[in-house]
């Protein structure tokens, strides 16, 4: 595979031959079909699985009394290494109303991604979104909560707080407040440790972060965070990050896993450390308004599908993780988790429990005591069972 080919394959998920097609197909039968025709195993022709698509989504759309646009910044068929499920998404809503709600995916960036596509959300011009949760903390500043280090970094401990009635009752207020919905929270693994090629690893302990140049992006939890584990915070945009690790203007970055390969890091990284500090959650958020003016069977029924397409993501998690790994290893790139001694040296250099993050905890939740019951939801199983590293 060329360089070209191969830098084509990892920003789209398709050669350039699949590339080529599917552009043919989009011409043809529209995005979604395409899309659909492109990523799903049904046996037959590409241009005949397009055409049924095509037929069934514009049967699907006339029948239905609403439109519910879904944008994200992700392909369709990213869930293989990156589950945020939008095409179970579309699929569980439509069915969850009857047909009574027609969902429109605008994958891939189309109408921005982030941050953007909150605010987008927010002023209704689309109604709904998936983005990360530190891209929703800026407008719904109380979930930016979750980047406090080591308490509810493991994916069941993050499982277990978005489930429990002290979120529901703390923080999806303070969301809606902001006018939003909160559909789902998307888990797909903790923050790593993950060092560009040249420097010495794999990171164990705090101690090896010593004057690290460390990729952070805009959160100021993150980058207290990372001072007290002795890095160098350095902020970066998420669009000239893979620039700067190849260049050395940052040597380490902490997407999860998944992120990393997804966004095209596996040729420029060494080493990776599952250091379970911080969730890289994601979230599905809705426009309050536009979800409140629905019937209420049709409300039933997107919660409803949110809460299977939940399900469905807690499933994915170990897959996409394996497929993540795997593709990241052919490169040589090497994992590490650390041990339960070494695991402590990071709680107690940085974690939850240290003074310098009552202020913060104060200022999101309005109380330590707040924060308390927060961490014993993490602490507490609700019965949705995710695998963590």
């Amino acid at each position: 595979m060329s360089e070209e080919t191969r830098e084509e394959t990892e920003n789209t998920g398709l050669t350039t031959v699949d590339r080529r097609r599917f552009m043919e197909l989009t011409a043809k039968f529209g995005f979604t079909a395409a899309a659909l025709a492109m990523t799903t195993g049904v046996v037959g022709t590409r241009e005949a699985k397009a055409a049924g698509f095509e037929q069934e989504e514009m049967e699907r759309k006339k029948a239905a009394r609403y439109t519910m646009n879904i944008a994200t910044g992700y392909i369709i068929g990213a869930s293989r290494a990156y589950p945020i499920m939008q095409l179970d998404m579309k699929e569980n809503i439509q069915n969850a109303t009857d047909g009574k709600v027609y969902v429109k995916l605008s994958p891939a960036g189309q109408l921005g991604a982030g941050s953007a596509l909150v605010q987008k959300v927010q002023t209704g011009t689309i109604q709904a979104a998936q983005h990360s949760i530190s891209n929703f903390a800026p407008f719904a500043p109380a979930a930016d909560i979750i980047n406090i280090p080591y308490w509810c970094g493991e994916n069941q401990r993050f499982v277990n707080l978005v489930t429990s009635k002290a979120w529901k009752g703390e923080i999806n207020p303070k969301i809606e407040a902001r006018g939003f919905k909160a559909l789902m929270y998307i888990t797909i693994d903790p923050r790593v440790v993950a060092l560009r090629k040249g420097i010495k690893g794999p990171i164990r302990t705090p101690d090896q972060m010593d004057g690290i140049k460390f990729r952070v992006p805009g959160s100021k939890i993150l980058q207290q965070f990372y001072r007290l584990v002795g890095a160098n915070p350095t902020p970066v945009a998420w669009g000239e990050t893979a620039s700067a690790i190849k260049q050395g203007v940052a040597d380490a970055l902490d997407p999860s896993v998944e992120a990393l390969l997804v966004f095209g890091f596996k040729d420029v990284l060494s080493s990776v450390t599952f250091t379970g500090a911080v969730p890289d959650a994601q979230v599905y958020s809705c426009n309050l308004k536009w979800f409140n003016q629905l019937p209420l069977d049709v409300r039933e029924g997107i919660d409803f599908a949110s809460e299977i397409t939940f399900r469905q993501n807690l499933a994915k998690v170990p897959a996409a993780r394996n497929y993540a790994m795997s593709e990241m290893k052919k490169e040589g790139i090497t994992f590490y988790v650390p041990t339960d001694a070494e695991k402590q040296q990071w709680v107690k250099k940085a974690g939850a429990q240290l003074p310098a993050w009552d202020e913060i905890k104060k200022e999101l939740i309005g109380s330590l005591d707040r924060f308390d019951r927060m961490v014993e939801a993490a602490n507490t199983f609700n019965g949705y069972y995710v695998h963590d590293v």
